[in-house]
């Protein structure tokens, strides 16, 4: 397997695993940026779809975790008050 065929699966695993990983931002932003790099670097080779798809997951569920993140923050600055 080439290495731009394994950044693309490995990409889309990632995008995978951050499907979980959001809930907690501490795990979810380190996958997400991991699926959006592998996912760059797979986009030129044979499995471009996989790479494509781990990339449209990556970019959406680091939206959501940096979500997460900005409402967590709010609950605990409106529950320290």
């Amino acid at each position: 397997m080439e290495k731009g065929t394994r950044s693309a699966v490995a990409g889309l695993v990632l995008g995978l695993v951050s499907i979980i990983g959001w809930f907690i931002p501490l795990f979810g932003f380190p996958l997400t940026i991991l699926a959006i790099i592998f996912s760059a670097r797979g986009l030129s080779s044979a499995k471009r779809k996989q790479a494509i798809a781990g990339l449209v997951l990556g970019i959406v569920f680091f939206i959501v975790t940096l979500m997460n993140s900005i409402v967590g923050a709010i609950m605990g600055a409106l529950s320290a008050m």
